[in-house]
């Protein structure tokens, strides 16, 4: 039996391009999230202590697969006194 790979461009062109768009931006909110907290230098622990969250949240707000209300977005950008995301 012969098996053939697919190239990851043939993968991709599979999933629609607004789920794509969507994880993408997850991952864009994540990867800002981390940077901030390493800038502050907090741990998952320290950030939730100082939100009042649990650290099993932000586990999963680092991981790209949360899905942040406006009202997160502006909470973090208060506390970070930094935008989260911009909108153009």
């Amino acid at each position: 039996m012969k098996r053939t790979a697919k190239g990851i461009e043939e993968i991709l062109g599979n999933i629609p391009k607004e789920l794509q768009n969507e994880t993408n931006l997850c991952f864009d909110i994540s990867d800002r999230i981390d940077l901030l907290m390493r800038e502050k230098g907090l741990s998952k622990k320290q950030f939730a202590d100082a939100l009042g969250r649990r650290p099993s949240e932000i586990t999963k707000w680092l991981s790209g697969q949360h899905n942040f209300t406006v009202s997160t977005l502006a909470m973090l950008s208060t506390f970070f006194g930094k935008p989260i995301i911009t909108v153009n």
